[in-house]
């Protein structure tokens, strides 16, 4: 009984430490936290130009079936294309060859 006494006491004490005042405060340092991740992410890759209106922007994407995925935002239109080799087609003529090298550097001759 005397448990439930000091329990009593403590409920009524009006200057008494909330237990969940702590609950609360790290629920506010988590959602800052949040915010800066996700404005170092921004910085980091560069994605202050996806979300200007003015900007144009031509991502590559290659799967691990090296399917090549082509996005292109200008303006606030935003496509998305799967390049297959129909879609690549046509006609054209051969502007020269590229070649990589050992160290993974490439380089490019144009035809003549």
């Amino acid at each position: 009984m005397k448990f439930m006494r000091s329990t009593e006491r403590w409920l009524r004490q009006p200057d008494s430490p909330d237990p969940m005042s702590g609950v609360v405060n790290l629920f506010d340092t988590a959602v800052v936290f949040i915010a800066a991740l996700l404005l170092a992410l921004m910085t980091l890759f560069d994605a202050k130009d996806f979300f200007s209106k003015d900007s144009t922007l031509t991502l590559i994407k290659k799967n691990d079936r090296g399917e090549l995925t082509v996005i292109r935002k200008q303006g606030r239109k935003i496509q998305a294309r799967k390049m297959t080799r129909e879609a690549v087609s046509g006609r054209g003529t051969r502007l020269g060859t590229a070649y990589r090298l050992e160290d993974g550097s490439m380089i490019y001759v144009p035809e003549e």
